[in-house]
């Protein structure tokens, strides 16, 4: 499928939208015992504590997102803390609340049912008090788990056609989807809901980044089996 293809677009529209016959006669239910994790869990790889404490920023959350859509990029310095306070406020664990069959975890950012199918990769440049290398965000202890040692700019420059914001960024965040945790209850609409997802999460990692007076992009073009590689991430 491409663009262009608006046929096939049509098509999944009209096959996935909701009506009321829709809702009554799909014969789907959730199989509990299948149910996927909400996050991905790495047991051996080594692990950076995130700091805990947070500098939280007064500014409204649509303002500072005006704000940094009309400022010019700068190549910042980035530093832990502010790493930790954008991954917490764009994905992290907010509140918990203990519950007959278990515990709830609320996070930043809302999703499609509670199932936080998104999941927030840094590629690190120059952070201080961080080394260079690429990183998945582990929500459930507030980490960063390290799944490649050095610089991957390059890589990450040539898969965007050098986009500048890339080319110079001391730390990318790259966001990816993991199918079968929204799919597991919504099936195809899946599709639908990466992008609702997805956007709450940019949307308020554009707004903290903001608020701490760091530049920030969002760039959607870029070459997915390259980014697939570099993650180690099943196309």
């Amino acid at each position: 499928m491409t663009n262009q293809d608006i046929e096939c677009a049509w098509k999944y529209h009209n096959g996935t939208k909701h009506s009321r016959e829709s809702v009554r006669t799909n014969a789907h239910f959730l199989d509990w015992p299948n149910q996927p994790r909400l996050y991905k869990v790495y047991r051996d790889q080594e692990s950076t504590a995130l700091p805990t404490d947070r500098i939280e920023s007064r500014r409204p959350a649509l303002s500072a997102i005006r704000e940094n859509a009309a400022s010019t990029p700068q190549l910042a310095s980035v530093s832990l803390q502010d790493l930790a306070d954008i991954l917490y406020f764009a994905a992290g664990i907010t509140r918990r609340r203990a519950y007959a069959g278990g515990e709830l975890l609320f996070r930043a950012a809302a999703c499609t049912g509670a199932l936080y199918s998104m999941e927030l990769y840094v590629l690190c440049r120059v952070v201080q008090g961080l080394p260079a290398g690429i990183y998945l965000f582990s929500p459930i202890d507030f980490s960063l788990k390290l799944l490649r040692h050095g610089d991957f700019s390059s890589v990450l420059a040539d898969a965007t056609a050098c986009e500048p914001s890339v080319v110079h960024a001391p730390a990318t965040i790259i966001c990816t989807g993991t199918y079968w945790r929204n799919a597991w209850k919504y099936q195809a609409r899946t599709y639908r809901h990466f992008g609702w997802d997805n956007g709450t999460i940019l949307a308020n990692l554009l707004a903290v980044a903001s608020a701490r007076d760091l530049s920030a992009k969002v760039v959607t073009g870029f070459v997915d089996d390259d980014l697939n590689s570099l993650l180690g991430l099943a196309a």
